[in-house]
């Protein structure tokens, strides 16, 4: 899909990213700090950008600086989801804590493979389209 758009895909980790030959790939490691990948993420993204990920905190803070940003499974994190899906990520955290859940997550399924690329081809036309 990158390719299809002339995208450039941007990894970013604090180790163990495997190097691509694809121009349109960047792989960016940086320190093992605490959130040392999501203020880089943060501090190197602007308005218009599309990041995927699941990590929630990150997404928040994606969305505020109008970054498209969508789950793994195709979910898209908006001004208008991101509040409820704290909760939600807060109240898991509280009931996996006091052993009332436990914290697995579902595995990625062939449906929410469809799903996510329907997504990402969505927000790929949406984010390329003139203001």
């Amino acid at each position: 899909m990158a390719e299809r758009h002339d995208l450039t895909v941007v990894f970013v980790s604090n180790g163990g990213l495997r190097p691509s030959r694809d121009p349109m790939i960047r792989n960016v490691v940086v320190s093992k700090g605490a959130d040392a990948a999501d203020d880089w993420i943060v501090d190197n993204s602007s308005e218009g950008d599309i990041a995927v990920t699941a990590d929630v905190p990150l997404a928040a803070r994606l969305v505020e600086k109008g970054v498209h940003v969508l789950g793994p499974t195709g979910r898209p994190f908006t001004p208008e989801s991101i509040g409820m899906a704290i909760a939600m990520r807060d109240l898991k955290q509280h009931l996996r804590e006091t052993g009332e859940i436990r914290g697995f997550n579902p595995s990625f399924s062939p449906k929410d493979r469809s799903a996510f690329l329907s997504a990402l081809d969505q927000t790929v036309r949406k984010a390329l389209r003139p203001a």
